[in-house]
C-alpha cells in the first residue's frame, strides 16, 4: 500500500492507498516543533482503526510546503515503513509542464493538485484549493500550468479579524442564515462566508475572461466544501484531490 502525505501549512493530511482505491484518510496539526517518532505515534495508533497493519505500508510519496518537516517525514517514513519516500521536487516526473515565469515557485501540491484534476476531469481545468491560502491553479487543455492565483485563506482571514481587532470576537465558520447580519457574529460569518464565495465567483470570472477558455472548476482543501454550496462556479467538490495526485506522480516515477 502507498502513503500518500501532504504536508501543508495548517494541517499534515495523510492517505492511504490499495491500488487506486484510497482506504483511508487523516488529517493532523502541521507542527514544526514536533519530532518523527510524535508524528509516527499519532500515525500508527489510527492505522489499525482502518484495519490497516504498520506492514501493508510498503511505499511513501509526499508533498510539503513546510521545508523543515521534510526530514521529519523522511525519518518517520524509513524508521516505521523502511520506505524512502518519493519527495514531489525538481527531478520528478509529474507529467505537468509549468509554464510560470519562475517553475521552482509553484508548490508540490499545487502540482499534485495539477496532475489529479487533468486526469480526472481532463482540460481545460481550473482548481481551487480552499486551504490555509486560496490558490487558483490554471490547466490548459494539454495539462500545462499556465499559471495562478494567491488570496488569503478563509481561516487565516477570520483569524486575523479576531486577533487584530479589539472587539471582534472568534467566530464558528458556519453559514448564517442571512446575508445582512442582525449582531456581530452573523455580520462577520457574512462577510467570511458569502465574501469568499463572492471572491471565488469573481475571481473565476475574470480569469475566464482573460483566458478565453471554458474550463472546469474543481475544489479541494478544507473549506472547499463549504464555499461550494454558496456559489454555482464550482462544478466539482474533491477533497482528495492532492492525495490522488501524489498517487499519479508515484506510479509515474516507479521503476
Amino acid at each position: 500500500m502507498l502513503l500518500a502525505i501532504d504536508i501543508g501549512n495548517t494541517n499534515v493530511t495523510l492517505g492511504v492507498f490499495d491500488g487506486e482505491q484510497l482506504r483511508a484518510t487523516w488529517r493532523m496539526a502541521t507542527d514544526v516543533h514536533k519530532m518523527a517518532d510524535e508524528y509516527a505515534a499519532l500515525l500508527l495508533n489510527m492505522l489499525p482503526h482502518e484495519n490497516i497493519a504498520t506492514s501493508d505500508i510498503t511505499d511513501v510519496c509526499l508533498c510539503n510546503v513546510v521545508p523543515p518537516l521534510t526530514t521529519t517525514f523522511l525519518e518517520l517514513s524509513k524508521r516505521y515503513f523502511q520506505a524512502t519516500p518519493l519527495v514531489v521536487g525538481a527531478g520528478v516526473k509529474t507529467g505537468v509542464r509549468i509554464r510560470m515565469d519562475n517553475p521552482k515557485e509553484v508548490g508540490a501540491d499545487r502540482i499534485a493538485d495539477a496532475v489529479a484534476a487533468h486526469r480526472l476531469y481532463g482540460g481545460p481545468v481550473i482548481t481551487i484549493d480552499l486551504g490555509t491560502t486560496t490558490v487558483f491553479g490554471i490547466i490548459s487543455k494539454g495539462g500545462d500550468y499556465i499559471g495562478g492565483v494567491i488570496a488569503t485563506g478563509i481561516g487565516t482571514a477570520a483569524e486575523a479579524l479576531y486577533s487584530r481587532t479589539a472587539q471582534l470576537p472568534r467566530v464558528d465558520l458556519v453559514r448564517p442564515k442571512t446575508v445582512i447580519g442582525t449582531n456581530t457574529i452573523t455580520a462577520m460569518q457574512s462577510g467570511i462566508i458569502y465574501g469568499y464565495a463572492s471572491l471565488v465567483e469573481g475571481m473565476l470570472a475574470r480569469i475566464k475572461k482573460e483566458w478565453g477558455e471554458k474550463a472546469k472548476v474543481v475544489a479541494t482543501g478544507g473549506y472547499s466544501a463549504l464555499i461550494a454550496k454558496e456559489t454555482k462556479s464550482i462544478d466539482e467538490v474533491n477533497p482528495d484531490l492532492t492525495l490522488i495526485g501524489l498517487r499519479l506522480i508515484y506510479e509515474m516515477n516507479k521503476t
